[in-house]
């Protein structure tokens, strides 16, 4: 059944009333071909979801009966933040994608010294709203209660300061100890702390980016004896971090 995503202040719940509006009223009217009797689902991007029928259809909203509301728990008891560095060709797209699916509350893309995509001032802003749309359209197919936010790129050293905000970073490296030291570091998050993983680029770390988060606070963790991509380091991180968290 089809998902979208509606502001609280269109939901009416004492008239069960519900609209749509925005670029999801040219989906549902023209690319599903949805008609008025058509079920769906509704999330507020908070905590409940709604199951809806369409009662009406115009050029620019969608009017929904509701049917039922119901409060899932599909979320990850923590918030997980990944500083991913700029990656180069579609290969950021598939890692928002892959990242919003496993659970990750927001994406910060980090440009750092090795990274070989280098992302222009000019360029910002039309990449940030392409890879929030491809966050968007991940949390309506994985059922996501809500749409993680991607953040402009930001710098190494500002990415860093957002992590400080954070309860623990964690840092795949190559050169981090065993698999020992990194199941205990993980044993040691609890639901509800917020978390923040830093991946390198396709160079990797630069060694004085290591130092730095090691100095501010970060965990070196390892991911095995294999040398991961970029794109597979993250999913990496958060597949174990997801199946840890949900399985307490």
């Amino acid at each position: 059944m089809q998902r979208f995503f509606a502001e609280p202040q269109n939901i009416d719940e004492v008239t069960h009333r519900i609209v749509i509006t925005g670029e999801d009223v040219n989906h549902i009217r023209n690319v599903l071909r949805m008609k008025p009797g058509d079920e769906l689902w509704v999330s507020d991007g908070q905590k409940y979801e709604y199951h809806c029928t369409i009662s009406g259809i115009q050029p620019e909203k969608v009017e929904l009966k509701i049917l039922y509301r119901q409060e899932p728990d599909y979320e990850l008891p923590s918030k997980i933040w990944l500083f991913q560095g700029l990656a180069k060709g579609e290969k950021m797209d598939l890692i928002i994608q892959k990242a919003v699916e496993l659970g990750a509350y927001a994406v910060v893309p980090v440009s750092m010294k090795r990274c070989v995509m280098k992302l222009e001032k000019s360029r910002v802003l039309k990449k940030t709203e392409r890879w929030q749309q491809i966050a968007e359209g991940a949390a309506k197919q994985s059922r996501r209660m809500l749409v993680p936010k991607v953040y402009p790129a930001v710098s190494f050293q500002e990415a860093v300061k957002m992590g400080q905000e954070l309860d623990i970073m964690l840092a795949p490296y190559e050169l981090a100890r065993g698999m020992e030291e990194t199941r205990k570091i993980i044993e040691e998050i609890r639901p509800g702390q917020s978390v923040g993983i830093y991946i390198g680029p396709e160079g990797g770390f630069d060694e004085s980016e290591i130092d730095m988060l090691l100095s501010e606070g970060a965990r070196a963790v390892t991911l095995g004896h294999r040398i991961l991509r970029t794109e597979t380091a993250g999913m990496t991180v958060l597949s174990v971090l997801m199946f840890y968290l949900e399985g307490r």
